[in-house]
């Protein structure tokens, strides 16, 4: 390493990172919290003191959103179109809310996860030693 950065020497138990990632916990000891808001990713954990400085999960929680939600809410509108034709007005009082409601509780677990996968995997050890 070419700076004064290092390595974490500290032991830790594993840590289940699908269960880390959904619950929001820190990716090293999965008992601080990842998130200082709701989408806002903290600066430190407040348990083990892991910087978060390494976290850029990017625009991959927002193209998986996307992808999951709009699938299964036109697949549903969809549906309920062929099977129970309703009004317009109806379509648009169902899916518009539950595209929101899905979309927000999505995009903060997906978040979470990937970048609890990015710290288990090392992805920004390659892009800090670019620097």
């Amino acid at each position: 390493m070419t700076d004064d950065r290092k390595p974490d020497s500290a032991i830790w138990a594993p840590v289940d990172p699908v269960k880390a990632g959904l619950s929001g916990r820190c990716p090293r000891c999965g008992e601080g919290r990842l998130f200082r808001g709701f989408l806002s990713v903290g600066d430190r954990c407040g348990n083990c003191g892991l910087d978060y400085s390494f976290a850029d999960a990017g625009d991959g929680p927002a193209v998986f959103v996307i992808l999951i939600i709009g699938f299964v809410v036109v697949g549903l509108a969809l549906w309920m179109e062929v099977s129970l034709n309703p009004p317009l007005w109806l379509h648009f009082m169902l899916w518009i809310p539950l595209t929101l409601v899905l979309s927000l509780v999505a995009l903060r677990l997906i978040k979470g996860l990937l970048i609890v996968l990015q710290y288990r995997n090392k992805a920004a050890e390659g892009r800090l030693d670019d620097r």
